[in-house]
């Protein structure tokens, strides 16, 4: 059964980038151009060279880039997009749960410059084995920001989609075969992606050439620090009601959560009958290892309602909560759980 990672690694502690994993009073956009100013390229190449070969050594056959270059996986490419203001932030409740401060719409969305296609490239000279790049979907970019344009969430999704399907197209030009749009937001508003949400996501792919897989990666939610117990999460009945729509959508894999709180696998799982799907087996906001047999036991079940070339394991979400040594360790039983599953 293949692996893959599903977004942040741990930055190596040369990398001076404030994230969103380690600011307290939620204010992760202000200082990110000042950091990268100061920032030798060369030294984050090396980071990402490191990162990746740190999965690729653990056992992950579809590593990412370990998103090192970003502040957080939502504004970094909202930087690279025009219409967004990083400089007049606005005040927002995000996701239902937490208030902060954030970018704002404040013109028609349009292209802008995509990084993508570089940092791509530097992740994957590090490795022979496909590298995935991610990029935040329309939904989520809408609830990370604060609209003061459209003041309509369906005519700005299609436009961050439109805007978005050139960065996709730029990286798939650059060879990039797994390309991931991270979409959360989904699950905490089914209703709202079941009428325009997933159109976007197919909007998003348009166009891309045979052999590169569309993946949608659909979490139900980070805590503010690891091991918090109870945090808010999107309803996990979600999934069900989404799941028929995926299917029928043109997107190749879809990637859930299962670790931190199971799903009725015997429920959910059949109704992927042409999606691949990417079990969240590993957890990404505890410090607990789950010991390989755990891990196994599961893809296993799963296992019986997915055939294995529909079927991939990875962690529930990005890594980025965790140390070095604690993603590596939870990677590494991943990709020995999975080995020998056909």
């Amino acid at each position: 059964m293949l692996t893959t990672t599903l977004g942040a690694f741990p930055k190596p502690p040369e990398v001076p980038i404030t994230d969103w994993f380690s600011i307290d009073d939620g204010d992760y956009t202000s200082a990110y151009l000042d950091e990268m100013a100061g920032v030798d390229d060369a030294v984050l190449d090396r980071a990402v060279h490191q990162v990746v070969t740190d999965q690729v050594a653990a056992g992950i056959d579809i590593p990412t880039d370990g998103e090192i270059r970003r502040e957080n996986y939502i504004h970094y490419q909202c930087r690279q997009l025009t219409g967004i203001d990083f400089e007049n932030l606005t005040e927002k409740r995000i996701r239902g749960t937490t208030d902060t401060v954030l970018p704002t719409i404040t013109a028609r969305i349009g292209i802008g410059e995509s990084l993508l296609p570089r940092d791509y490239l530097i992740a994957q000279a590090a490795t022979d084995r496909p590298v995935k790049i991610t990029i935040p979907g329309p939904m989520t970019i809408i609830d990370s920001t604060v609209d003061r344009h459209y003041h309509d969430d369906p005519t700005l999704g299609a436009d961050i989609a439109a805007a978005i399907n050139h960065h996709v197209l730029a990286l798939a030009d650059a060879g990039c075969t797994n390309i991931q749009i991270d979409e959360p937001v989904m699950a905490r508003k089914p209703e709202e992606a079941l009428n325009y949400g997933i159109d976007h996501l197919e909007l998003c792919f348009a166009g891309l050439p045979t052999g590169v897989s569309r993946v949608v990666h659909a979490c139900c939610g980070y805590p503010n620090e690891l091991d918090e117990v109870d945090y808010p999460k999107a309803d996990r009945d979600s999934y069900l009601r989404l799941a028929a729509a995926i299917d029928a959508a043109a997107i190749d894999a879809i990637s859930i959560e299962d670790a931190h709180a199971p799903n009725d696998l015997a429920a959910l799982l059949p109704r992927f009958t042409a999606t691949t799907v990417i079990l969240g087996v590993v957890g990404i906001a505890t410090s607990r290892v789950e010991p390989v047999d755990a891990i196994r036991a599961r893809l296993l079940e799963a296992r019986q309602y997915v055939p294995v070339d529909r079927l991939v394991a990875a962690p529930d979400c990005g890594l980025g909560y965790l140390s070095r040594e604690l993603a590596l360790t939870k990677l590494g039983n991943l990709a020995e759980a999975a080995k020998g599953i056909d």
